[in-house]
């Protein structure tokens, strides 16, 4: 599955749009494109590449009741019961520690920003793409989740994303993951007490929280090309399989 002319593409349902943020690396890991687009945009841009890897941070359908069954004959309380409407993968991720957002068993009842990642995995499979592992096709698609994949590379759940510290925290993990992007610690030189006292701090060093959610979708993206022992999945193929950086989850995070 190695791709010699490919593109590495992490997209991320922008939080707050109706639009999407994708980032697009080469094989060097170098930052070749960082943008954000509605649907049509985002998808003109890969149908344009020869061959790419594309990982979307966001599920890629519903819950299938998998994680409801399992406990379903522990007399659960109704209380309980609304606990198990997620997917498996997310119900791993929860019990090692990491919070990530539920998945509800219907689509309409998902938040808008979900709603929009399953229309792009849908958009992906029409356009020819396959799901990782399967085959040797240079139009490869996964999932991951963002919030799991810092939280696996850093060795410990994140600061929250919108912070400023989760903010830098999140650049300087993919910094020292060699992706070829700004230095996070460049931020620091720039503040002066002047700085401080007078509100003036160089943001421009630092992504925003959603292009970094598409940045480590890119890496992931890298990695299940380039290096699949890097990789490696959680979940179930009846309702989505998540692609993670590593070899498994510790015990707790």
């Amino acid at each position: 599955m190695l791709f010699t002319d490919s593109v590495f593409i992490g997209i991320t349902p922008a939080s707050e749009r109706k639009l999407f943020v994708y980032a697009v690396l080469d094989r060097e890991l170098k930052l070749v494109s960082l943008a954000d687009g509605e649907m049509g945009d985002v998808t003109a841009f890969i149908a344009g590449q020869d061959s790419a890897a594309v990982a979307v941070n966001a599920p890629s359908g519903v819950n299938r009741g998998l994680v409801r069954e399992m406990v379903k004959s522990k007399m659960l309380t109704p209380y309980q019961l609304r606990r198990t409407e997620l997917r498996l993968a997310e119900h791993e991720l929860r019990e090692h520690g990491i919070f990530v957002t539920k998945t509800h068993a219907s689509a309409e009842l998902c938040p808008a920003w979900m709603q929009a990642g399953f229309s792009l995995h849908r958009k992906l499979g029409k356009m020819g793409f396959q799901k990782y592992p399967e085959g040797d096709s240079k139009r490869l698609v996964l999932e991951t989740n963002s919030q799991a994949c810092y939280s696996l590379m850093g060795g410990q759940v994140p600061l929250a994303r919108l912070s400023l510290e989760g903010r830098l925290q999140r650049q300087l993990i993919l910094y020292e993951h060699g992706l070829d992007i700004r230095d996070p610690m460049d931020f620091f030189e720039e503040i002066t007490r002047y700085k401080i006292i007078k509100g003036i701090l160089p943001m421009e060093l630092l992504y925003q929280p959603d292009q970094l959610d598409a940045l480590v979708a890119a890496y992931i993206a890298w990695l299940a090309a380039y290096k699949q022992e890097g990789v490696f999945e959680i979940g179930d193929s009846k309702e989505g399989m998540v692609v993670l950086p590593g070899k498994g989850l510790k015990e707790k995070y």
